[in-house]
């Protein structure tokens, strides 16, 4: 048996993990999916039947990110990973999706954890990537022990600072990624009459220190439909625009796009 920095969402004891299952010192036990994660979010923490991003958004992210549409953000968050990380350390990405971005970073640590509320995202990323510690929970409840995190990473998911702070060991890393203003301009400008900026908030937060903003700034060219169609899908526009504009949004056939981020690098005080 090992041992992980996985905590028992029932009664928060050390889960240790054998061939088959997860299980605490008071017996809990937690089984393996086929592909290799276990799922730790407890039936009381659901608000639905389905939690997390339906099958058609994972669909779309994964064969959108598939493209590689995104390297350039991946490869210089992997970058920015290096430059901050300590030897033999803890990474936990919060909200890892379908893993493009853990699948890459997980080589740079000495173990990898991936927590997504979306089991089928979560299956998506065990089955893609076998170095990582994969598992469904809430960020609300993370099911991680206290200070066992060297660094944790969260990329376009919800920020749980509290959550975040009791994992992360003292003066640990945390790393958060957010579009700026005219990420996907283009996009917005070709569906909509009155496209806005994204809106991007103040860089302080609460117990940490602000060391650094890198941009990640790149044009893309999308030549397919579909995959137009998966990008909107992936976005929260998804969830907010009419009919008008999805109709304009499907009769596009390409679409030269500017993507825009902002890798915001933090540290826990100590």
């Amino acid at each position: 048996m090992s041992e992980l920095i996985w905590s028992c969402p029932v009664c928060g004891g050390n889960l240790v993990n054998t061939e088959k299952l997860l299980k605490c010192p008071n017996n809990h036990c937690f089984d393996k999916a086929k592909s290799g994660y276990v799922n730790l979010l407890l039936v009381q923490k659901k608000h639905a039947k389905l939690t997390g991003d339906n099958p058609a958004m994972v669909r779309a992210r994964r064969d959108f990110l598939s493209k590689n549409y995104y390297q350039n953000l991946q490869e210089i968050l992997f970058e920015t990973i290096k430059k901050y990380l300590p030897k033999n350390s803890v990474i936990l990405d919060a909200g890892c999706g379908e893993g493009y971005y853990t699948s890459k970073i997980a080589k740079l640590a000495k173990t990898c954890y991936g927590i997504d509320i979306s089991k089928i995202a979560i299956d998506y990323a065990s089955r893609r990537d076998k170095f990582t510690n994969y598992a469904v929970g809430s960020l609300f409840h993370l099911p991680i022990q206290d200070n066992s995190c060297d660094m944790l990473l969260n990329i376009f998911a919800p920020y749980c600072g509290n959550e975040f702070l009791r994992v992360l060991k003292q003066n640990a890393y945390f790393i958060m990624i957010i579009p700026s203003a005219k990420h996907l301009w283009e996009l917005k400008q070709a569906i909509y009459d009155k496209p806005y900026e994204n809106q991007v908030k103040d860089y302080q937060l609460e117990n940490f220190n602000f060391c650094e903003k890198i941009i990640a700034e790149n044009r893309i060219f999308l030549d397919h439909a579909q995959d137009i169609q998966n990008l909107f899908q992936m976005t929260p526009y998804a969830y907010r625009t009419g009919a008008i504009e999805r109709e304009r949004l499907q009769n596009l056939k390409s679409l030269e796009i500017q993507t825009a981020f902002e890798i915001l690098v933090y540290r826990k005080e100590g």
